[in-house]
């Protein structure tokens, strides 16, 4: 019995050592391996690379990254440099309600911002750590079927990112952020789990630690260098909500006046019930970039703002059709709006999608 307990013993030791001496990987890592893109082979994740499933999964992100990146992207930055020049210099805080995850356009609309504040009803997730997951075919599967309509329509389809977010072992939305930073060539310095206290100050906090959660994310712009940083908030912004819970609201008006960038938002701002969302963003931006779906064109005094129009407005889909503007179809046919040929917002079909640019006078 007593070399039996002492064999025991020195092999829980072996045991306990063994997971000592694995270390976990660091974000960057993570998003590397999350975006399937290559591993130092220092890197304890760089094994997992030779799996098949992390193959297969390499495969379709090189397509649908490669896709995204030479057609819609590259269309975009043309348009930009052209029409929306100022969008491209140093701005303060960029505020992207009813985000979701969606980095990848409000990183492509304003690559500079020092700070984007992003939040949406999707919970946040743990850290994604890839060799703690039983099943990496089931779980990278997930995580495409999660980012794949955002990928070729430019939205999430919430309904299906909510199932998938829940259902993968990568689970929540900080997953799909770590693949928009890495592909969009970042590097991630820090990667700090925060909750908001009631006055709206924000507080280093284990996940789900109550509170208004939040993670931010500390990271580096490869090509040109710069500090940035993201923050996402799980939180509700109708009127109800910030009644209730004011905390991500006071956490905003910190950050001052930016810009604000607003896409397949469903039409919420039309609403009476998310006024409070509405006022904040016409208070704190200096421009605001958004389709249809954003802040009805009544609510924007043409006495305090210039607006362009780019594209064609042919209204809502089908599934909001309620939501059609006659006073934006009028400011349409009498602006002779510029060329938008790319797909964007629901207007997935470029020949139907359409862009609003409100800059303050």
């Amino acid at each position: 019995m007593l070399r039996l307990s002492i064999l025991l013993v020195s092999l829980l030791g072996a045991l306990a050592l063994g997971a000592q001496v694995l270390p976990a990987p660091d974000p960057n890592d993570t998003a590397r391996f999350l975006a399937a893109m290559p591993l130092a082979k220092s890197s304890p994740l760089y094994a997992l690379t030779n799996d098949p499933a992390w193959q297969a999964h390499s495969d379709y992100f090189e397509h649908a990254f490669s896709k995204l990146s030479r057609g819609k992207l590259a269309k975009l930055h043309v348009w930009q440099r052209q029409y929306l020049p100022e969008s491209l210099e140093p701005i303060p805080v960029a505020y992207y309600m009813f985000s979701g995850p969606d980095f990848l356009y409000v990183d492509q609309f304003f690559p500079n911002a020092s700070v984007y504040i992003m939040c949406g009803k999707e919970a946040i997730g743990p850290a994604p750590d890839p060799l703690r997951v039983g099943n990496l075919s089931w779980a990278l599967q997930n995580l495409e079927n999660a980012m794949k309509a955002s990928l070729t329509t430019s939205y999430f389809i919430t309904q299906e990112m909510k199932v998938d977010l829940q259902q993968q072992q990568l689970n929540g939305t900080l997953p799909i952020l770590y693949v928009f930073l890495a592909r969009a060539d970042k590097t991630i310095r820090a990667v700090t789990f925060v909750r908001l206290d009631s006055a709206g100050n924000e507080h280093e906090s284990a996940p789900g630690a109550g509170g208004t959660p939040g993670v931010r994310i500390d990271y580096t712009d490869n090509a040109s260098g710069r500090e940035q940083t993201i923050y996402y908030f799980t939180t509700d912004i109708s009127d109800g909500g910030i009644g209730a819970n004011p905390a991500f609201m006071k956490f905003c008006s910190r950050h001052g006046v930016g810009v604000s960038f607003l896409k397949s938002s469903s039409y919420l701002m039309f609403e009476e019930g998310f006024a409070r969302v509405r006022n904040f963003i016409l208070e704190h931006s200096n421009i605001v970039v958004q389709d249809d779906s954003g802040i009805p064109i009544s609510y924007f005094d043409q006495n305090k703002w210039n607006l362009r129009f780019f594209g064609g407005y042919v209204g809502p889909i089908e599934l909001f059709k309620k939501y059609y503007q006659p006073k934006l179809t009028e400011l349409y046919q009498v602006s002779n709006p510029a060329p938008f040929d790319i797909g964007f917002g629901y207007q997935w079909d470029f020949r139907k999608s359409n862009l609003v640019v409100a800059v303050r006078q």
